[in-house]
């Protein structure tokens, strides 16, 4: 049994916001059919991949659209168009990432599918929102994660001091909008359970960037002053910092008075404990960085965690090939295989960082080919919770890992109308 193995998700998001938010429940267990527009979400053509690109798709689709389902509709073509009304029926949850207007004019309205399935949660993610919500001049503009990092300020308070405004390394307008999107869901969920009626979950990019800088919104309200760039630094706590040693770098976080005691006592500095005091240490910041600093520096990054790993919280800066190395990613279920086909060999994934106990969550089995499930879906009128697809079987060791794409022809007319997405 799955948390949400009970619900029928219609997924028609492209890129990486919108599947990562279907992929969270596809992981919690409910049946994810990804409708893609002829010749499928472009990014199954996006490295890397594993030997050519033969392949159906590479790692950034495998990545986000693992234990899915997969039917190509074109929502210009009238059969098609009514293949999906058949599927909005049976559904409980429609996502969709388009540009706002773009549902309408197919025809497809929020309006219309909730007269036609009263129940319906439909949860759109796009750069700027959506009118219903609020209306603004930009929701006619794609977006994707470096507009709306550049827009909402993230940008400007990520870098050194002496930098450029530079963007957050991974994705965060989508993978954190995919988040936001999917608790929307969830508690719009629960409302139908109570009410008996399904609505529109609105999720903006913007929203959520603006949302995760909120200590820069209570900054400029209660100071008038507009944070900068502290690199690695914090505003108004130290130390947390990174700290160099003779052969890398070490994080350390030594915030409350007790910690800071300690700190001074492992480092063998008891002079410096007259800065225990927060206020204190923050007024002498750069005189407390240079003594920390020349400790440090003397030692390997491994001699400096032997010592400090049990007096303050510390850690080695680390990149992705010590993850895999590390232990914990394993010990967590954080590194999955799964199949990859076309290329006889598995490929990691990024596991579930959701735990839960009685309904663990997890990938359930490979990304789909293109238009994999048609006869399931649609020919034969079962949803893939009456028959569970082909990637899950794979999980087992079952299935054809190595089977071609259903589909590779195609473009769709309606492939730039994203409202959201990332391109890294």
């Amino acid at each position: 049994m799955s948390s949400l193995d009970d619900l029928t998700v219609l997924d028609l998001t492209r890129v990486l916001g919108g599947p990562y938010c279907t992929m969270l429940l596809a992981d919690m267990g409910a049946d994810v059919l990804k409708v893609e527009p002829p010749g499928g979400d472009w990014v199954r053509r996006t490295p890397p991949f594993l030997e050519g690109e033969e392949e159906p798709y590479g790692g950034y689709f495998q990545s986000v659209n693992r234990g899915k389902s997969s039917i190509e509709l074109d929502l210009t073509d009238s059969e098609d168009r009514e293949d999906f009304l058949t599927l909005v029926d049976r559904a409980d949850v429609l996502v969709e990432n388009y540009r706002a207007g773009t549902m309408e004019g197919f025809d497809l309205s929020y309006e219309r599918l909730h007269e036609r399935n009263p129940g319906l949660v439909y949860a759109a993610i796009r750069g700027f929102g959506d009118p219903r919500t609020g209306s603004t001049p930009e929701q006619d503009r794609p977006a994707y994660d470096l507009i709306v990092q550049a827009m909402a300020g993230v940008m400007q308070i990520n870098g050194q001091s002496d930098d450029p405004p530079t963007k957050v390394g991974v994705g965060i307008g989508d993978l954190f909008t995919g988040v936001l999107s999917a608790v929307g869901i969830l508690a719009a969920i629960h409302h139908r359970e109570r009410a008996g009626e399904g609505q529109f979950v609105d999720t903006s990019m913007y929203d959520a960037m603006l949302s995760m800088c909120e200590r820069t919104v209570y900054q400029y309200s209660y100071t008038g002053e507009v944070p900068g760039r502290v690199g690695n630094a914090h505003p108004v706590l130290f130390p947390y910092d990174a700290f160099e040693a003779n052969d890398g770098l070490v994080v350390i976080a030594a915030i409350g008075p007790s910690q800071w005691d300690a700190l001074c006592r492992a480092i063998d500095r008891p002079a410096l404990t007259e800065y225990r005091e927060q206020s204190v240490r923050l007024a002498n910041r750069e005189r407390l960085r240079a003594e920390i600093t020349a400790w440090t520096r003397e030692r390997t990054v491994e001699e400096v965690l032997d010592v400090l790993d049990t007096v303050v919280p510390c850690a080695p800066v680390q990149d992705v090939a010590d993850v895999f190395e590390g232990g914990i990613a394993d010990r967590r279920d954080m590194l999955v295989d799964l199949p990859h086909p076309g290329s006889g060999e598995r490929a990691t994934v990024a596991g579930s960082p959701i735990k839960m106990t009685a309904t663990p969550a997890g990938p359930r089995g490979r990304a789909p080919l293109l238009d994999e499930h048609r006869e399931a879906v649609v020919a034969e009128g079962r949803t893939a919770a009456d028959e569970p697809p082909d990637t899950r079987a794979e999980t087992d060791g079952s299935g054809d890992p190595d089977a071609g794409p259903a589909s590779a022809e195609g473009e769709s007319a309606i492939t730039d109308d994203t409202g959201s997405g990332s391109v890294t």
